[in-house]
């Protein structure tokens, strides 16, 4: 089973969890730029068909490509590892699994966003989020005022 999080033990680790995050961010970006290289040389190579290539430069930039690919997930699994998954590298889109009324809900958190402030369905996205109020405070497990 799972990790699942009260909304203030999800909030202990945004101070942790933002650098790796902005981190896997910048990797990605690293990564994207690598694969663009590669592929670059690679639509040359079938345009103009037999065109002779620099395979040490092709070789140098598909090791770069593939030491970025490991860096991004190495990356990402460093901030999945504290039990929360990572949703969209592009907006910087935590989730983590937590329990509302009974049911598995996932309080969702976006990069910029001062605090756990919405929650979705499992079967919901980013679209279905809705704001944590003071109901889904009083009723999920470790949240609740004293």
């Amino acid at each position: 089973m799972s990790k699942r999080f009260t909304v203030r033990e999800a909030e202990g680790l945004l101070p942790r969890l933002e650098p790796l995050l902005r981190q896997a961010i910048r990797d990605k970006a690293d990564y994207a730029g690598a694969e663009s290289a590669v592929n670059g040389v690679m639509q040359r190579v079938m345009v103009m068909g037999g065109m002779v290539i620099d395979r040490a430069r092709l070789l140098e930039l598909r090791v770069e490509r593939d030491q970025c690919a490991a860096r991004l997930k190495e990356g990402i699994e460093s901030i999945e590892v504290f039990g929360c998954v990572v949703k969209d590298l592009d907006v910087g889109l935590l989730d983590f699994p937590s329990v509302f009324r009974n049911q598995e809900v996932l309080l969702c958190w976006r990069l910029g966003e001062p605090g756990i402030l919405f929650w979705h369905s499992t079967n919901e996205g980013f679209s279905g989020r809705k704001p944590i109020d003071r109901e889904f405070l009083d009723c999920h497990t470790g949240d609740a005022p004293n």
